[in-house]
């Protein structure tokens, strides 16, 4: 999968992410999960970016490692919000599914890479 595809992918991951937040009930529960959903959620669409800045090698992985620990944690707090019955389980799934899928290719991504400059 080529860069430009993955930049669209994330930027979508992260507009699902913040169309969900907001959708989270006015709770106290709520407005926490909605700050770490929206946090991490597009943390994942600019961190990406940055990778494809990296000037070496271990900057790439090391970019590439928050990336895979922002999509991990994204799919957490989905998972939290069907848990914690938030929203319904077929509103929150298919980007729960998203969210696995960008972890799996960026833990892929990381495992290609070269380990030295």
């Amino acid at each position: 999968m080529n860069s430009e595809v993955l930049k669209k992918r994330t930027r979508g991951f992260a507009h699902g992410c913040v169309k969900l937040a907001v959708a989270l009930p006015r709770t106290p529960i709520g407005k926490h999960v909605e700050n770490q959903l929206v946090r991490c959620g597009t943390s994942v669409a600019s961190n990406y970016r940055a990778t494809l800045l990296a000037q070496t090698k271990a900057a790439f992985i090391s970019k590439i490692s928050i990336v895979i620990e922002e999509a991990d944690e994204s799919e957490f707090w989905l998972e939290f919000i069907i848990d914690e019955r938030l929203l319904e389980k077929d509103r929150v799934s298919p980007l729960l599914s998203k969210a696995h899928e960008l972890t799996s290719i960026f833990i892929v991504s990381r495992k290609m890479a070269p380990r030295n400059d």
